[in-house]
């Protein structure tokens, strides 16, 4: 059922203060709260609930808790914590009077991310009105811009072969321990000994034991699945409960560093993705591609975040400009007139290619066009902010779902971090003047 409103009522409890009286009103998370639509996020989430049932968990409280996680970086765990003995968090989300126990299910946060689901781009958008409102932002920088794709890893072990033989042999072993399916050996021991000496081979370079150890797990690997096959033949329930699982272990089984074509890297992350991005300290990393669009100008507030998305499959970037272009313009609610990107976008797919300038491009640049391609390098220090400051150096995030919702997340936290700043900025500065018009007349300063 839709979420209900919480009414603010203005009265007082004897066992409870009421927040308004612990907090300064003045700080810049309270102006944070009170710029935020809620009303108009409530709307646009509405038709994802049916109209009969319990009601859901406040809108403002949820969606305050996720905006919260990924301003300050925290864990689902961390944000409920904190919520319990912060009281500029139970503001932020909506609550009246001081709360000494959480009120609701950690777990909420995790099916309220996959009942979203693509509207989530609702928040990033959300985060660009809050920022023009507060003069951080004004609508004129939101026709230049510039974009480059990055790498998010996803939460896994660096894979090798013989790390990817020992899981797989380690979860069947678990799986059949569960189910009851009695296996003639299940060489867990012998195959952790056998993964740690294939590291020590490799790391000292010997690559002839390295090899045999591999073979050794391999081979194991096949008589556990062998043996697990015999066992669970004719039986429904298991055949489907072990189907998945041996897919993976074929997989892993048949797979080698040299091998061609797809291929699984996690196994409890099937979706981890190899891609290379030319980098000296980390040439390959393991997760999905994202694309992120900036503002070229460096706006009053930071340089703004305007969109974010995941590409499964890394494809090539210059397939993907068009696709990004018409979000952007969608998202902002302004039409892109220049574009600044990298040479990865050579051949791209732009509708007006006359609008696209690539780095190191002689033809057509001069003058102010000139001044903003030589921003474009500027993008490189917000993708660090946002896998600094924010979650995309690892999302923990599960699944396609995880992947698509973590880059839209962090570009909606690292807006209103922005904003934070901006509203501190102006606090700091207005408090002084505020203080002197209220200040008292001295003896050596009369008022006139």
């Amino acid at each position: 059922m839709r979420p209900g409103k919480r009414e603010t009522t203005g009265e007082q409890d004897l066992f409870r203060a009421r927040l308004e009286q612990i907090i300064n009103m003045r700080h810049e998370l309270v102006r944070l709260g009170r710029a935020i639509d809620w009303d108009w996020i409530d709307a646009e989430l509405a038709p994802l609930f049916k109209e009969n049932g319990r009601p859901a968990v406040a809108t403002r409280f949820m969606i305050g808790l996720l905006l919260l996680k990924h301003v300050f970086d925290l864990s689902d765990e961390a944000v409920c914590e904190r919520w319990v003995y912060d009281p500029y968090f139970q503001h932020f989300t909506g609550e009246e009077f001081f709360q000494h126990a959480f009120p609701h299910e950690r777990s909420n946060l995790s099916h309220w991310r996959g009942r979203i689901g693509d509207r989530l781009d609702r928040l990033l958008a959300e985060s660009l009105r809050v920022a023009h409102g507060a003069g951080a932002l004004k609508t004129d920088d939101l026709a230049r811009v510039t974009i480059d794709t990055t790498v998010m890893p996803k939460n896994v072990a660096h894979p090798t072969d013989a790390r990817l033989l020992l899981t797989a042999i380690e979860k069947l072993g678990d799986l059949a321990r569960e189910n009851g399916v009695p296996l003639r050996q299940s060489y867990a021991r012998l195959a952790k000994r056998s993964c740690l000496m294939a590291g020590r081979y490799a790391h000292a370079k010997q690559w002839k034991r390295c090899r045999r150890e591999i073979k050794f797990l391999r081979v194991r690997l096949g008589r556990v699945m062998r043996d697990i096959r015999r066992k669970i033949a004719g039986d429904a329930r298991l055949e489907a409960a072990f189907a998945d699982p041996l897919s993976k272990a074929v997989r892993i089984r048949l797979q080698d560093q040299h091998s061609r074509g797809p291929k699984l890297y996690s196994w409890h992350a099937p979706e981890v993705e190899c891609i290379g991005k030319g980098k000296a300290r980390t040439p390959w990393e393991f997760g999905v591609k994202v694309s992120l669009v900036t503002t070229n100008k460096r706006c009053k507030g930071g340089q703004f975040v305007l969109h974010a998305k995941a590409l499964p499959g890394a494809p090539y970037d210059g397939h993907t400009l068009k696709d990004v272009l018409a979000e952007t313009a969608a998202l902002t609610g302004r039409d892109i007139e220049r574009a600044f990107v990298d040479k990865g976008y050579r051949g791209h797919d732009a509708p007006n290619p006359r609008r696209v300038f690539i780095s190191g491009q002689k033809r057509g640049v001069h003058g102010q066009i000139k001044r903003e391609l030589r921003r474009r390098s500027a993008i490189e220090p917000v993708i660090g902010h946002l896998k600094s400051d924010g979650s995309l150096g690892r999302n923990f995030l599960k699944g396609r779902h995880g992947d698509r919702a973590n880059p839209v997340l962090a570009a909606a936290g690292h807006n209103l971090r922005l904003v934070l700043r901006w509203l501190r900025i102006l606090l700091r500065l207005l408090s002084p003047a505020f203080s002197a018009t209220l200040a008292p007349p001295s003896a050596e300063n009369p008022a006139i």
